[in-house]
């Protein structure tokens, strides 16, 4: 029966083998992890630039008929009901009486103002709204709700974005928690360590809209689970022991 309970166990642990892609062991990572990189520091005249593929919504005082996705007035509509503008591959949008207008690159701000330029020739001073409506930013790995949050400002705190999840897990490793931003055609990622002591600024980052936050696993997850799943299982085996001991002793 000791041989049979030995079997098993080691059956059961090898069974219960399962890759976590949010777990790296200590080894793998004393090789990928990073310093915070530069891009990652506090920039006080960051802007958000607009992209392709983004939704814009632009809104013009009393003036429905030029406004897309208009959020003044009864007569506000937003991306429930498609009322917003698609920049395209070649970065454009084609604007109500305006036509196509190339917009990659541009801020809110200058978009605004060259609105604005464009209407003041039928209109006295046009006053105007510009909207991303799909600035995001996405949370995964170890936090209570893993999600994808809209995010309406342009600042945006790495523990503001974690406490919109819920918090963090029991599992979460918080000396490896990375950031993954996208700068052009490069893909940047960097590591935040929560236990750090010392410069709070370091730890709780400004987050850009398209960042991705990872919260890694404690690498000891997986054994803790198999364990788990071996216990209830050992105390099932112990009592058919108990049970055949007994009916052969009679």
């Amino acid at each position: 029966m000791r041989f049979i309970y030995s079997i098993l166990i080691i059956f059961l642990i090898s069974s219960c083998v399962t890759k976590n892609i949010m777990m790296e062991t200590p080894e793998l990572r004393k090789n990928t992890v990073k310093d915070l990189n530069p891009t990652f520091q506090y920039n006080p005249d960051y802007q958000y630039k607009i992209r392709k593929n983004d939704k814009i919504s632009i809104s013009v005082w009393g003036q429905d008929e030029l406004s897309v996705g208009s959020i003044y007035g009864v007569y506000n509509s937003n991306e429930i009901y498609g009322k917003w503008l698609m920049v395209d591959a070649q970065g454009n949008i084609e604007i109500p009486k305006i036509g196509s207008k190339k917009v990659v690159g541009y801020t809110t701000i200058q978009l605004k103002d060259t609105l604005y330029q464009y209407l003041s020739n039928w209109l006295v001073n046009p006053i105007i709204d510009v909207k991303v409506l799909n600035k995001e930013i996405t949370v995964l790995g170890e936090v209570k709700a893993p999600q994808t949050i809209v995010i309406d400002k342009e600042r945006n705190t790495l523990f503001e974005i974690i406490s919109k999840t819920g918090g963090f897990e029991y599992y979460a490793d918080l000396k490896y928690i990375k950031i993954i931003r996208q700068e052009n055609d490069e893909t940047i990622i960097s590591n935040i360590n929560l236990t750090k002591s010392g410069d709070y600024n370091s730890k709780n980052i400004y987050l850009n809209p398209g960042d991705i936050v990872v919260v890694n696993s404690k690498w000891h997850k997986d054994f803790d689970k198999r364990i788990s799943t071996i216990v209830p299982f050992t105390a099932t085996i112990s009592a058919f022991a108990i049970l055949y001991k007994l009916v052969g002793n009679k």
